[in-house]
């Protein structure tokens, strides 16, 4: 069922134009740009899900992966952590995230186009909810843009389209996370343990690059890791719906379905032994009944038959009408005399 109108006032949507190479690079800038408590990211198959989980734990994020193979246990295991914060990032393809209800989703990140409005609309739905805001992301090819269209079309909402992330957003967001760690760390008067130690380095190093240190060990270096994933199929616009195009044609099979007579005409199947198409059913009692079957009778009358009254065979058309005029004459002047 694909929803008549879609409203999430409180869910940021945009999307990235991108081509499928780019995508991995996208998301890991994404992420540090962001630094989102909690983020879902859907992808299309299994394997996809597989493949972008193990790319993310070499880059160095808390990411697991849930999909339609794992055992409940696994299941249960990997919702476990995500609910438990022990990891950040969840994996997952449509069908396994149906019916997921964690609190503190921040971020949706549509690694694929969804293949359907409906679908999209419940991936988006795992965030923004209890009245939080949220923010999706929607990462598209451009042979992916007429779809999303669509999405747009029948969801009646414009989705923003935003820029690739670059590598200085990506830095100064991870920077800007762990600025607000130490924050509320310092808030929270945990650090009371570390007071005597921090004296100590204090008097013998610069403050400003203390802390700078400290930031970066939070921070984390990020491990420049090759990855290359399986590239998926782009999805395609579904047309089915406009058989019509500027053109005035129809779109498949519009001159062999038996249409109208001008597309069969075309087909050359006006004129041939297809007793199915518009020429033949336009003409088919002028055909069987006034000139018959046999090509040499020319009349509704059968060669044989006109043989048993006139005792010819094979005679022309010209011939047999001579014949049949003849008997009829005579006839007429037998009876008058």
């Amino acid at each position: 069922m694909i929803p008549k109108q879609v409203s999430a006032p409180l869910i940021d949507q945009a999307y990235i134009e991108l081509h499928e190479k780019q995508k991995f690079e996208a998301l890991s800038r994404l992420i540090d740009m962001e630094a989102p408590d909690l983020a879902i990211i859907f992808g299309r198959t299994k394997r996809r899900v597989d493949e972008l989980a193990e790319a993310l734990q070499k880059r160095g994020y808390a990411a697991e992966g849930l999909h339609g193979d794992l055992s409940q246990n696994q299941r249960d295991n990997v919702m476990r952590k995500f609910r438990d914060g022990s990891i950040d990032v969840l994996v997952a393809t449509d069908v396994a995230a149906r019916g997921l209800d964690v609190s503190g989703v921040t971020h949706v990140i549509n690694f694929d186009l969804p293949q359907d409005p409906e679908s999209y609309v419940h991936r988006i739905g795992r965030t923004g909810r209890a009245g939080k805001e949220g923010t999706a992301w929607t990462f598209v090819t451009p042979r992916e843009i007429d779809h999303l269209h669509f999405i747009e079309k029948v969801t009646r909402h414009k989705i923003n389209k935003k820029p690739l992330p670059s590598l200085a957003e990506a830095i100064e967001g991870k920077q800007k996370m762990t600025a607000e760690r130490i924050l509320d760390v310092l808030q929270n008067e945990a650090q009371a343990e570390f007071k005597g130690l921090a004296i100590q380095m204090l008097e013998q190093y610069d403050s400003v690059n203390l802390l700078a240190a400290a930031m970066k060990l939070l921070t984390g270096d990020k491990k420049e890791t090759n990855i290359e994933l399986t590239p998926e199929d782009p999805i395609r616009a579904r047309k089915k719906k406009f058989d019509v195009r500027s053109s005035g044609r129809r779109v498949g099979g519009g001159y062999t379905s038996g249409g109208s007579g001008s597309g069969d005409r075309r087909q050359g199947g006006g004129y041939g032994g297809n007793s199915s198409s518009s020429s033949n059913s336009r003409y088919p009692r002028k055909d069987s009944r006034d000139y018959g079957s046999n090509r040499e009778g020319g009349e509704g009358r059968s060669s044989s038959s006109r043989s048993r009254e006139y005792g010819s065979n094979n005679s022309s058309n010209t011939g047999n009408r001579d014949r049949s005029r003849a008997p009829r004459k005579s006839e007429d002047t037998l009876v008058n005399k």
